[in-house]
Order: structure tokens, then C-alpha cells, then sequence
């Protein structure tokens, strides 16, 4: 084994002494390397899986309901079960573009545990009856790319990859490949598009299911790498096991990435559906309360794209039943939280301006919306507001993501009118993301907007002059 210094608290991540499923090997500082990841037990998951059929391999996942840890929370047994029969080949896509704001778990997962993630992909390839796999990083990662890259070539040249896997007639290859930092690519269709070397846009469903019509035209499963991380763990403990941790809904643990004003922000692993929203920010295992003793005024509690929650939702336990239920999503696993100093305008300024940047621009709401929402919320901050611009905003949000929403002009809307899951008029979610922020504040924070419009004078229009008139005769 070698000698290198067991760390408790390596860069970015925080020992919480809780289950540890997918971050036993962290606070290794050598834990990427082959020789540490088989000394703790790497590829014993595989061996485990092949010792069994494939079905038997498919059915144990489906039995621990392995949610998926990618932002839908689809359980990844049901979901491989969408393949249709006989028509390969099939291939396996791995999401690692972790591109969301606030959200940096997989990119732990990558770099300092890569031999889970391969052993994680190698265990699904099996259940599916795959012979291909593509890995898809995100372009910024640079430092999860190598330790891949070196972990793959390790991984072929022990045997764990290649042909004739570990003596069997099993046989995988796995394709490494990253993409040049396009949040749009973290969508599943636009990420297949970009591994075929297309522009990266979103497909419209139907007809492009992955499942049923992937990558190159045939049946594509695309997973999370955090799911994909927990299939080793499984395979030598079993689901019986898995589900003595977490809720009966959900299962086993997560990992979620706390940023903003908390004592200690990180990556923390925690039982999902047990572990409250108060547990987390206040728990001495956890972030250890808000920072300089300031009150929590808001939060985000699943990357940026989730509607915010506020002081009253902070019972609420990680679930997604339990949070979908109050008005928003566990998503990614991010969770930024804005203490009493955060001017709310500006809060959703701030990720408005990133999806108004990143929208792909193939659909027109989404491509034109996005921009005008950052246009308002600027102008607003830059005190040019107008006393209109509020319910336009709102107006903008309806169009990009059908509400209804509050409005002054019907005060019987109350704060509860917010729609979730969000509707849409654009082939993928990056639009609606922009509304969330939105409709959030304003929800709530409607006074904040209204202290910054301080400009109460109509601004006058006048139609141009016809041929031969002047803008004297026409008043």
C-alpha cells in the first residue's frame, strides 16, 4: 500500500462522519492513483457483478432505487430499462459536464476518486450489454481530464478495461472525451450532439429519447458520474444494505455542494431524505451556522435553476418528494445560501446574466428572453428603472415559462402561484432556469425592486411621422 498521508479535509470536500459510499477514498491525498485504489477495494465491485448475470446486476440496482444524481432524480435501474430490445449496438454516455452554478461534486468524484467512476461505468456495461462507453468532461476541468486519462491507461493496462475483462468473455472500451465549457452541453441531447462533433444544442423530444434514439442514432443511456460512483459500493454491499441509509423514498446517501454565507461551506455526503436543510447549515458535522452571526434570508436549494426557498422551508429534509412538493427541486446538489446583507436584485441578476450568456440561442423565448431579463434587472440596478418594469419582468418569465405568477395587477395571486415543475415553451430547461431567480424575488422581495425604481415619470412615446408630416401637426 503506499505511504502517503491520510488527509480529513481535502480541498473541497468536509468529513461530516457520516456514511461514506462515494467519498471513503478523499482524504487519501494519493486517492486517485491505481495503487491506493486497490488497496481499499477497488474492482471488487466488478468482480462482484461478474459473478452474477447481467440481469441479476440490473435487477440489484433497481432493487436499491439508485436515484439519479444528475438533476431529474430518475431511478437509474427504471431508467436502463427504456432500451429497446435487439437493436445495437447500445452505448453508455457519461454526463461529467457539472456545469451548473454552485454545483462541484462530480468534479471531486472525477478528481480524486477516478478508478469508482471507470469500475461505475465498467458495472453498467455489464448490466446493459454494452461494448462502448464515452466519458464527457467538462473543458474547464483540466485536472479531472488527466487524472482520468491516467487512470484509464492504468485501468487497461491491469486488465480492468479492454478485452476479455478480468478473464471473461466481457469485453468494454471506454472513450475519453471533454467538451469546450458549454453549460447547454450538461443537457443530455446537447451533449450527444457535441460527442458527434455538432454544435452543442438540445434535441427535440420527441422523437430523440436517448434511450431510444442516442448517439449516433441508436439507444443511448446517459448517466450522472455521482450515480454511476455508487453502482462499486453497491455490488459488494448489496441493495438490502444501501437502503439502511437515506429515506424509503430515497435511498442510500448524496452529495451535495454548500456555497455562500455559511461558516464552512464544502462538499458534504449525506443521508438523503433524513439530513434537514437546518441540519446542513446549522449542524456542527455540517457548515456550523451562517457566517458573522447574520440571519438566513434565502437559499437555493438545488443549483441555480431551482426556484429559492426562504426561512420557512428550512425543516424541509433532502428529499425530492418532500422538496418538489414545497415548490422546488434537489436538482444537482448545490445549495447556495444568501444571508440578511444579499440585495435580492442583485442575487438574481447574477444568474440571470449567466443563463442570458449561455443559452445556445436555438429557441427564440429562451435565445431573446434571456436577454431581456438581464437587460430589465441591470437596468433596474443601474436606477433607469421604470415603474413598469416589474410586471414586465414577470411578463418576460411567462413568456419564456408559462406561469401564472404574482402580479399586481390581480392580488388574489398569491405567493404560492409559482408553478413547479416549470412549464416551457423552449426544447430544454436553460430558459426556465432564467425565471426561477426571478419569479422568486419578486415573489418576496417585491419591495426591493420598487426601492430602486425611483424614476415615477411615464416615459413619453410618440409615433414616427408619416410622409409629409411633422411631429407638430400630428399633436
Amino acid at each position: 500500500m503506499p505511504t502517503h498521508a491520510y488527509v480529513p479535509h481535502a480541498p473541497g470536500y468536509v468529513d461530516n462522519d457520516g456514511p461514506k459510499i462515494v467519498t471513503a477514498r478523499f482524504p487519501y491525498e494519493d486517492s486517485f492513483t491505481m495503487g491506493r485504489a486497490e488497496a481499499t477495494g477497488a474492482y471488487d465491485g466488478l468482480r462482484a457483478a461478474l459473478e452474477r448475470t447481467p440481469a441479476e446486476v440490473h435487477n440489484e440496482v433497481r432493487e436499491a432505487t439508485v436515484l439519479g444524481r444528475g438533476g431529474a432524480g430518475f431511478p437509474a435501474g427504471v431508467k436502463w430499462g427504456f432500451m429497446p430490445p435487439g437493436k445495437y449496438p447500445y452505448y453508455l454516455v457519461v454526463n461529467g459536464d457539472e456545469s451548473e452554478p454552485g454545483t462541484y461534486k462530480d468534479r471531486l468524484l472525477m478528481e480524486r476518486d477516478p478508478h469508482q467512476l471507470i469500475e461505475g461505468c465498467l458495472i453498467a456495461c455489464y448490466a446493459l450489454g454494452l461494448a462502448q462507453c464515452f466519458l464527457y468532461v467538462r473543458g474547464e476541468m483540466a485536472l479531472a481530464q488527466e487524472r482520468i486519462a491516467t487512470a484509464l491507461n492504468d485501468a487497461y493496462a491491469k486488465g480492468y478495461v479492454g478485452k476479455n475483462i478480468l478473464g471473461t468473455e466481457f469485453s468494454v472500451d471506454i472513450t475519453l472525451t471533454w467538451g469546450a465549457g458549454a453549460y447547454i452541453v450538461g443537457e443530455e441531447t446537447a451533449l450527444i450532439e457535441s460527442l458527434e462533433g455538432n454544435r452543442g444544442m438540445p434535441r427535440l423530444k420527441p422523437p430523440y429519447f436517448p434511450a431510444a434514439i442516442g448517439l449516433y442514432g441508436q439507444p443511448t443511456i446517459v448517466n450522472n458520474v455521482e450515480t454511476l460512483a455508487n453502482l462499486p459500493w453497491l455490488m459488494n454491499n448489496g441493495a438490502a444494505q444501501y437502503k439502511t441509509y437515506g429515506s424509503e423514498a430515497s435511498p442510500g446517501t448524496r452529495l451535495v455542494a454548500v456555497s455562500g454565507h455559511v461558516q464552512r461551506p464544502g462538499v458534504y455526503e449525506i443521508e438523503q431524505g433524513v439530513t434537514t436543510f437546518r441540519d446542513l447549515f446549522y449542524g456542527d458535522n455540517f457548515c456550523q451556522g451562517i457566517r458573522e452571526g447574520h440571519e438566513l434570508k434565502m437559499f437555493v436549494p438545488g443549483g441555480g435553476s431551482a426556484p429559492w426557498f426562504f426561512p420557512e422551508q428550512v425543516d424541509l429534509p433532502l428529499e425530492a418528494r418532500d422538496v418538489g412538493a414545497a415548490g422546488s427541486m434537489l436538482g444537482s446538489g448545490a445549495i447556495i445560501v444568501m444571508d440578511e446583507t444579499t440585495d435580492a436584485v442583485k442575487a438574481a441578476l447574477r444568474l440571470v446574466r449567466f443563463y442570458a450568456r449561455e443559452s445556445c440561442g436555438k429557441c427564440t423565448p429562451c435565445r431573446e428572453g434571456t436577454t431581456w431579463e438581464e437587460r430589465v434587472l441591470q437596468r433596474i440596478l443601474d436606477g433607469e428603472g421604470r415603474p413598469s418594469d416589474i410586471d414586465m419582468l414577470l411578463d418576460i418569465a411567462d413568456n419564456i415559462s408559462p406561469g401564472p405568477y404574482p402580479n399586481a395587477a390581480d392580488p388574489a395571486q398569491g405567493l404560492e402561484a409559482v408553478p413547479f415543475p416549470p412549464k416551457q415553451t423552449t426544447i430544454c430547461p436553460l430558459g426556465p432556469s432564467s425565471v426561477a431567480p426571478i419569479t422568486s424575488t419578486v415573489r418576496r422581495f417585491r419591495h426591493e425592486y420598487e426601492a430602486k425604481i425611483t424614476k415615477r415619470d411615464s416615459i413619453p412615446v410618440s409615433a414616427a411621422p408619416v410622409a409629409g408630416e411633422t411631429m407638430e401637426s400630428q399633436a
